[in-house]
């Protein structure tokens, strides 16, 4: 534990004076101003990811990333997370460590808690608490309308392109490899769309093809896409229901005006995909049915 300690240290830095990290029962944190926003996200080794083909730090820089991840996709920003590694005797959890650390300072989100247990597979279980700044309620999945347009902060398919890619034993692009091993969580454009008017937010975590259902659903809308951003090395069919890319779909009655933000913050143009519409049982990509490709989280 103690070796995991510093791991983190190095990646979060000092905790501010009153507060309290890793080392004793609980952490004490000092919040910012603003409504707090929770998440908590697992990573599970031969499920989220094939540990003979990316490391231990990369399962351990997934878990925290797709924990943040649900906090930019409302708005928020990250502040603290607590990391459980459940795992068999004999793993190197200081590699494991490393790759949370280096999430952990990627999203300026230090690990002030956690726990070790033993178990018969890897798992990283994370959670963090975030911030909601300013005025404004959060970004939720169920704010479109009829006419908002849809959105996405960068093109799909990437991690899936990545794990066929490794599978195969291809190493390029470059680029789908590195969006399988560590996705990059939007934290930045969750929080400039929802100052700049965004109605509807989530992360495509699951696919954007299932993703757009649930924010379809939830909205009570129709979803009407013209286009799907494919990433380098990916298909179309891996863009719609890969997963794991982890930007961001948008929806928005002021296109102009999201761009606008975008551009004055230094990000990467949104991508416009679609429109929602007033049939809530339309989903349609270039005039066709859209059926809801992606991982389908089983319960029960």
């Amino acid at each position: 534990m103690r070796r995991i300690a510093e791991v983190f240290g190095r990646s979060g830095g000092r905790p501010p004076a009153g507060d309290v990290w890793i080392g004793d029962d609980a952490a004490v944190v000092t919040v910012p101003p603003g409504r707090l926003v929770f998440s908590t996200d697992a990573a599970v080794a031969g499920v989220h990811a094939d540990l003979s083909l990316t490391g231990l730090d990369d399962l351990g820089w997934k878990a925290l990333t797709a924990t943040v991840s649900d906090i930019g996709a409302v708005g928020a920003r990250p502040s603290y997370a607590v990391v459980d590694f459940c795992a068999p005797p004999g793993t190197d959890l200081v590699l494991l460590a490393t790759g949370v650390a280096a999430a952990a300072a990627e999203w300026a989100c230090p690990v002030v808690g956690g726990d070790v247990t033993t178990a018969s597979d890897v798992v990283v279980s994370a959670a963090a608490i975030g911030v909601l700044e300013g005025e404004g309620p959060p970004v939720l999945r169920s704010g479109a309308s009829p006419g908002d347009r849809l959105v996405v902060t960068g093109p799909l398919g990437g991690s899936a392109a990545g794990l066929r890619l490794l599978r195969a034993g291809i190493w390029e692009p470059a680029s789908a490899i590195a969006a399988h091993a560590r996705p990059h969580a939007r934290i930045a454009e969750g929080i400039v769309a929802r100052h700049a008017g965004a109605t509807a937010m989530m992360d495509v975590s699951d696919g954007l093809a299932l993703d757009l259902h649930r924010l379809a659903q939830a909205s009570g809308v129709g979803v009407v896409l013209h286009t799907v951003p494919v990433a380098l090395g990916a298909t179309e069919e891996e863009a719609l229901g890969g997963g794991e890319d982890f930007e961001l779909v948008v929806a928005s009655p002021d296109l102009s005006g999201l761009a606008d933000a975008f551009a004055l913050a230094g990000l990467r143009p949104p991508i416009e995909i679609g429109r929602c519409s007033a049939d809530p049982a339309e989903r349609t990509l270039r005039g066709r049915p859209l059926e809801p490709a992606g991982f389908q989280h089983a319960i029960g």
